[in-house]
């Protein structure tokens, strides 16, 4: 395990902390607070993130799903509940849809893996895209794609491809864990739209609304942290 950076803090029943895209398990340091008086917390940062190690070929979110798999079983982690933020909730949704008994109760925080129509606009520029970088690639890499996409290495870029282009509704129909998706309501990166599609498309799922952004469970970690309490005691 020299190559995964993490965690574990406290006694008893299982949790884990999934991180969002380039960010870290210390993004979770209120809830890791709060919550290891209770539970064993595990929080780790993904390959390519925080203080794991880089990437050596271009992760999916299922080859993140099955190294998660081989995380757990390496730090004798059973059946936990899980608390994940964005990138993390890919994960966490494709690695509970190919095995029910991975995790016990789920938390989506500013869920990512649904593509909602992204319109014209979008479907233009990506074209243009691709029709530069036939010509001019380092330009077309340095002038396109978002802030996030344009700071990655290759290898993280070819990743960061694989990932977003995943809608995972299919999988999350397979999930038969019981969730709460815990939404900010000014979340303008992944949008209420998608929470409430991500509610439809679970068995068992629930919505609740915080004030806060994509990071609310940060911004606002007290109610956060109570109502997660409540759901996992519930």
């Amino acid at each position: 395990m020299s190559d995964v950076s993490f965690l574990q803090k406290g006694k008893g029943k299982d949790l884990l902390f999934l991180h969002g895209y380039l960010s870290s398990k210390e993004a979770f340091a209120a809830q890791v607070a709060y919550f290891s008086r209770f539970f064993r917390v595990t929080a780790i940062d993904f390959l390519g993130f925080g203080g794991s190690r880089c990437l050596t070929s271009a992760f999916s979110v299922s080859d993140y799903a099955i190294w998660l798999k081989t995380v757990l079983r390496a730090l004798g982690v059973k059946k936990p509940h899980v608390i994940a933020h964005s990138f993390g909730c890919r994960v966490a949704v494709k690695a509970a849809s190919s095995d029910p008994e991975l995790f016990d109760k789920i938390v989506l925080t500013g869920p990512a893996g649904v593509i909602v129509n992204r319109g014209t606009r979008y479907r233009f520029k990506v074209r243009l895209y691709r029709f530069v970088k036939r010509f001019a690639p380092k330009f077309a890499e340095k002038k396109f794609g978002s802030e996030e996409y344009r700071c990655l290495s290759p290898i993280m870029k070819e990743s960061y491809k694989k990932i977003v282009n995943e809608d995972l509704r299919e999988s999350a129909r397979l999930v038969e864990n019981q969730v709460l998706i815990i939404e900010g309501n000014a979340d303008g990166v992944t949008t209420m739209t998608e929470a409430e599609i991500y509610r439809e498309h679970f068995p068992r799922a629930s919505l609740r609304i915080i004030e806060g952004g994509h990071f609310a469970f940060a911004e606002n970690p007290v109610y956060f942290n109570l109502i997660t309490e409540e759901f996992f005691y519930g």
